[in-house]
């Protein structure tokens, strides 16, 4: 896809706002306001949602991938991406996101180093995809917090974050071909690598709440009045 596509944008923020209320308040005072439905649509989202598993995309160029990418990061419950933009910044395009940025917390860091060592303050084990793997995608639900990266286009992963990453993985194909695209990749692999949600209940409580405050016009606001009314 052309980065000059009108269709493209710069992504700059992603995910639901963050809290200025405890998450009971705000919950609280949003859940009337979304249709029945809404909410239950969000609960059963937040319900699969992990973080046990984190994307990484390091200088992917094309709107599209990315796009793909994030789409399938929200399809399989993985919340957190780690971006490291690349020269040419960092985009997507709305027709394949479909939104799915507005519900992923993004992460963007200035270098391989400082991801890594973000990545690993954590907990994480960093892992990127090589034909000289030896675990499988099906494999990685068996690792505890795993980090997936996936590079540029054309290059892959950088040396310096191949360098800092703890192992690679391989995805069996039995074609002529011995690569696929990185939208591709990414899909089978969170497909293998996410079994179900793993959110304790706070993080559930908290993130249901985000979301609201994501799907309610003017929501701080809501949620400022009701615990005012509510401390007369």
């Amino acid at each position: 896809m052309r980065r000059d596509d009108p269709d493209v944008f710069e992504v700059k923020r992603a995910g639901p706002p963050s809290l200025s209320f405890p998450a009971q308040a705000v919950i609280q005072a949003l859940e009337g306001v979304v249709t029945e439905a809404r909410y239950r649509r969000i609960t059963e989202v937040v319900r699969g949602r992990t973080h046990r598993v984190a994307m990484v995309l390091e200088d992917v160029t094309d709107p599209h991938n990315t796009s793909a990418v994030m789409r399938s990061c929200d399809a399989f419950g993985v919340q957190n991406v780690h971006v490291i933009p690349g020269p040419r910044g960092f985009q997507a395009a709305h027709a394949v996101s479909k939104g799915s940025h507005r519900w992923l917390d993004l992460h963007v860091h200035e270098s391989p180093e400082a991801c890594a060592t973000a990545l690993h303050a954590e907990g994480y084990r960093i892992l990127y995809a090589s034909m000289e793997g030896t675990t499988r995608p099906e494999q990685l639900s068996e690792l505890g917090k795993v980090a997936i990266v996936f590079g540029n286009e054309h290059r892959g992963p950088s040396p310096a974050l191949r360098a800092l990453a703890d192992g690679s993985y391989a995805i069996p194909m039995r074609g002529f071909v011995d690569s696929l695209n990185v939208s591709v990749a990414a899909a089978i692999t969170l497909f293998s690598a996410t079994q179900k949600g793993d959110l304790t209940e706070p993080e559930r409580e908290a993130l249901v709440a985000r979301y609201l405050l994501g799907s309610v016009k003017d929501g701080d606001r809501i949620v400022q009045e009701s615990l005012l009314q509510g401390g007369a």
